[in-house]
């Protein structure tokens, strides 16, 4: 019996398994590309896949979704950049809040506004306690957000964001440093903030290579996501997994 996603990220990150996902931007419409990628997912037996992105300009993420759903047994997680991306197509959303931040809106004013139609999709929702760092340029995320991203020097105080997320009762962690971030999460805050914490811990932006990847579990995060790397080129998910 399925007892869904977040059971099995949990009971993964419980069983010390790593996890790796592959996000995917419903704006990137090269699907020549995308059918590379997928190809490659599957056969790299990637964990999740997740689709959205921090605007949506001409992407369409029903169509996205359902295109990879068509190509694609690998778990299908929305990553909503706005209240627009939720699509029934996939298996569930990460329900992000900015907790990192201080805009009502992504606190919970974005939420409100999308209750009903989360509830009407049946998608499998996952409360995601979700915190920008620091990585050493301005980013897609903290520019559409309106907020400033946690210091990369300053651990302790990711750690107390993420606290005060889990008790606040969220069920997963996601520190990121934003779509094209120029630096990847530091292991000393990873550290910090599974140190201080028991919820599983999702680590993503600007993860380009092995050693990137390997430095993020080491420090503690139970996945990965690897992003902008992969849009132009597919095939370097050869290298990296």
């Amino acid at each position: 019996m399925n007892k869904g996603i977040l059971y099995d990220i949990q009971k993964y990150a419980a069983n010390k398994k790593k996890m790796v996902s592959v996000l995917i931007d419903p704006d990137n419409r090269n699907f020549g590309q995308l059918t590379e990628l997928l190809t490659l997912c599957n056969l790299k037996v990637i964990d999740f896949l997740l689709v959205g992105g921090s605007i949506l300009g001409d992407g369409n993420i029903e169509e996205t979704t359902e295109f990879i759903k068509e190509r694609s047994q690998i778990p299908v997680i929305i990553f909503p950049g706005t209240v627009q991306q939720i699509s029934n197509k996939a298996d569930g959303i990460l329900l992000l809040s900015l907790v990192s931040g201080r805009n009502a809106d992504l606190l919970i004013g974005k939420h409100v506004e999308s209750s009903f139609k989360l509830k009407s999709s049946g998608l499998e929702v996952m409360p995601t306690g979700y915190m920008l760092v620091d990585s050493g340029k301005q980013t897609t995320a903290s520019y559409i957000s309106f907020t400033h991203p946690l210091p990369a020097d300053k651990p302790m105080l990711a750690a107390a964001t993420a606290l005060a997320a889990e008790q606040l009762g969220m069920k997963l962690l996601y520190l990121d440093g934003g779509s094209g971030a120029g630096n990847n999460i530091g292991a000393d805050v990873i550290k910090k903030v599974k140190e201080h914490t028991s919820l599983p811990l999702i680590v993503g932006g600007g993860i380009k290579t092995r050693e990137s990847i390997a430095a993020a579990f080491e420090a503690g995060a139970d996945m990965v996501v690897i992003g902008t790397a992969l849009e132009n080129n597919p095939q370097l998910l050869n290298e990296l997994i």
